[in-house]
């Protein structure tokens, strides 16, 4: 039960960041300055926290991305 849960709302987050409704539906509108993408941010936190308790942890990754183009820089 916890799985459809957490997929739930991992699904609920990604939804919300491909922008189905074109920007007619937001939580917090974009033009209000500095807290204008905080909704955004937090689905995108969301939806890592997710992938992480999946298996998928993206953090990882980029850190490894990031690591081997430095190697490749010196």
């Amino acid at each position: 039960m916890k799985n459809i849960l957490v997929a739930a709302i991992g699904l609920l987050a990604f939804l919300y960041l491909i922008n189905p409704t074109l920007g007619i539906f937001e939580l917090i509108p974009d033009n209000i300055p500095f807290v204008g993408n905080l909704d955004e941010a937090t689905a995108t936190a969301i939806l890592i926290a997710c992938l992480r308790y999946f298996g998928i942890d993206l953090v990882k990754w980029w850190e490894k991305q990031i690591s081997s183009s430095q190697k490749n820089q010196e």
